[in-house]
């Protein structure tokens, strides 16, 4: 933490609410369901009017999210796309925006689509690290950022990125999700904007959908806050309260998955069966100083290329602690295959071009027994491998 050194994040997730900030001193914070609020006389209108626009649980959710964030604002959405297109619909038409190639699918997809038909540009970049004043045109309006990036865990300097930005007028935003502010700090370290999709670790157990986004930036905070109001994707009371109870377990959950995935991680380097394993700062020399300099952590998610003498289906088939299933982030152990999962709205060249082949397994570690997952790894790999001819 480096704006508000009072409390440490571990600290700050649990007491972030005050008891003594709550109706009646409750230790846990109301949920309020009601949709709209008595007012005392048109000259005398009160902070809640109408729960589109402010609802008090989603409002101490969204002060306790800034308080994390070390962000002057956040606003909470019904999913982490939501979230995301309010960045894009800060943008007009002939703007252009910058990109890395590696994100996810759902991201890609809705740029594709929305930013052709309203006639804004994009250009999806490789390696954003390389990019220098050259690639900022006039029309250069705004950068998005996925660090570590999915599924690759491809790493790019956020200040580096930030401060090449500003020099020439655009705004740069983070997508988070991986790392969430437990590990790294995308404001801190220049961005403008910090995006989430809290579905992922700030619910951590899979049974909330939601999104966020964070800023110091009073502009910007206002027009997130007016597409949050006016386009309509709040997030619920009730999915607000749930957030405020994953979040309180979110430094312990993340210390225990990412304890896990060192140990997975070092379990497939040195094993036959993964080709490659990606996980943040492996792709570089140089992604790793990044990593190490910006982040406190790698996370839990990581992706390995499944050796060609192993059968894919049988091996997935085979697996018992990890469920094939979309999404991270939760206490659960899970595992998806990228081509038909996550990134199937990437064509062919795309995927080729970013090196995502259909080998390509990304498994999202949890809090389970670190020992038993690897077991079962291990298990799946011996039941799928090929018999030599």
């Amino acid at each position: 933490m480096t704006k508000n050194e009072k409390e440490k994040i571990d600290t700050l997730v649990v007491t972030g609410i005050s008891a003594h900030d709550n109706p009646e001193n409750a230790v846990v914070p109301p949920i309020y369901l009601t949709t709209t609020y008595a007012q005392a006389n048109i000259d005398e209108l009160g902070n809640f009017q109408y729960s589109r626009a402010h609802n008090p649980t989603r409002t101490q959710l969204e002060k306790l999210l800034a308080k994390i964030e070390n962000a002057d604002a956040a606003y909470t959405f019904s999913s982490g796309m939501a979230a995301i297109s309010s960045f894009f619909s800060l943008f007009s038409p002939g703007d252009k925006i910058l990109l890395n190639s590696n994100i996810y699918g759902g991201t890609y997809s809705f740029i594709r689509q929305y930013l052709k038909q309203y006639q804004i540009e994009y250009d999806l970049i490789d390696d954003l690290n390389e990019i220098s004043d050259n690639e900022f045109s006039d029309t250069v309006k705004g950068i998005f950022i996925e660090t570590p990036s999915n599924p690759l865990l491809r790493v790019t300097d956020i200040a580096k990125i930030s401060a090449l930005a500003h020099k020439h007028g655009a705004i740069v935003a983070v997508d988070n999700t991986f790392l969430t502010p437990y590990y790294q700090e995308p404001l801190t370290l220049g961005a403008d904007l910090v995006i989430y999709s809290a579905t992922k670790y700030f619910s951590g157990h899979a049974d909330v959908i939601a999104g966020f986004v964070a800023t110091n930036d009073a502009t910007l905070a206002q027009k997130i806050q007016f597409f949050q109001i006016n386009q309509g994707a709040i997030l619920a009371p009730f999915d607000a309260y749930s957030l405020i109870r994953g979040i309180k377990t979110l430094s312990v959950r993340l210390d225990r998955q990412e304890e896990n995935t060192l140990a997975i991680i070092d379990f497939l380097k040195n094993h036959s069966a993964a080709k490659r394993v990606y996980y943040a700062g492996s792709h570089s020399r140089l992604e790793a100083d990044i990593q190490e300099s910006q982040s406190s952590g790698i996370g839990a998610v990581i992706s390995f290329d499944l050796a060609d003498n192993y059968d894919l289906k049988t091996f997935l088939k085979a697996l018992k602690r990890f469920d094939l299933a979309a999404s991270l982030g939760g206490v659960e152990s899970l595992i998806e295959h990228v081509t038909t999962m996550s990134h199937k709205p990437f064509d062919d060249k795309l995927l080729a071009r970013i090196g995502i082949t259909d080998r390509l397994l990304r498994l999202a570690v949890g809090i389970e027994n670190k020992a038993d997952l690897i077991a079962d790894l291990q298990n799946a790999f011996d039941k799928s491998k090929k018999e030599a001819l």
